[in-house]
């Protein structure tokens, strides 16, 4: 399966529902853990997370998979109501250590929702990030960027790694560019922002997926012998962003986490259609936390 095949996300949540397969399929948790860690191999998650299967067995059959970003507890009860049998997310339930899972608490009752429900959930993590094709490489190409060379290459594979550097289709001010990103990614209430010269020309454009600022250092180093003209991540804080383009570092374009990693959940459901035929559904709830914004009453 190659992403570029993925149409543009636009101002929506991915929805779409592949093709119905076969009700007789012997496919099981394992089978789908198999593909999934072929194409996202666990060894290249980073050190910090927690990828793979969360709950389930993994020799109970699979007819229908589910995707999402997170496993809320909207979202596991959704599962539930779809008649889903293995759910598929990018962020881990369980990054965090806990010690309980008691149902009045928010994990726990995630997780119980999901056990009665005979749901098993599965992660693809930083080593969907690090992956080729991955989620860096599917927010690339629905912005119409080339996906190259890895931010940070995999000490083991340097074609592999987090982040990408490309090259933009049609070369084209900061501000069309911005526009475009805004146009093309799943709407939120955050929106887009970026700093820079609204004019300047867009050409090369490093793009992390989710959280990016740990390579705000980087960008300016790569930058020296890489011509890099602007830098698109998420999660991007006030000092480390001033401090960053005082340093010299090219523009920077802030998008909200949720829709930067999203539309990789539409590579992930053709991955699994195509391998193992079998009935995948997007579920369509928001997990971005944010609902309200507001911009000052002009005077």
């Amino acid at each position: 399966m190659n992403s570029n095949n993925t149409a543009h996300a636009g101002n929506t949540a991915p929805t779409t529902t592949a093709s119905t397969a076969s009700t007789t399929s012997t496919a099981t948790v394992a089978d789908v853990i198999a593909v999934m860690e072929e194409a996202y191999p666990p060894e290249l998650a980073e050190s910090w997370d927690k990828v793979g299967l969360i709950c389930g067995d993994p020799d109970a059959p699979v007819r229908r998979v589910g995707f999402a970003l997170d496993c809320t507890n909207a979202v596991a009860q959704a599962a539930v109501d779809t008649d889903i049998d293995m759910l598929i997310t990018h962020h881990p339930l369980l990054l965090r250590g806990v010690h309980s899972v008691a149902t009045n608490t928010p994990k726990g009752a995630t997780v119980t929702t999901l056990i009665k429900g005979d749901v098993a959930l599965f992660a693809a993590h930083t080593n969907a990030d690090s992956a080729r094709p991955g989620v860096s490489d599917q927010l690339a190409e629905i912005l119409g960027i080339t996906p190259g060379q890895p931010i940070s290459p995999n000490k083991n594979n340097p074609e592999l790694g987090l982040g990408r550097i490309g090259t933009l289709d049609t070369p084209m001010p900061l501000a069309e560019f911005v526009q475009r990103v805004a146009d093309r990614l799943p709407t939120t209430e955050w929106g887009v922002r970026a700093a820079g010269d609204p004019d300047a020309t867009i050409t090369t454009v490093a793009v992390a997926s989710g959280a990016g600022d740990s390579f705000l250092d980087t960008i300016i180093e790569l930058s020296d012998t890489t011509p890099i003209d602007a830098y698109l991540t998420s999660d991007l804080r006030h000092h480390p962003v001033d401090e960053y383009l005082r340093a010299g570092g090219p523009a920077i374009i802030d998008t909200a986490h949720w829709a930067s990693e999203s539309p990789w959940l539409t590579q992930a459901q053709q991955l699994i259609h195509d391998t193992l035929g079998l009935e995948c559904h997007m579920i369509d709830i928001r997990t971005d936390p944010w609902n309200l914004a507001a911009k000052q009453a002009t005077k």
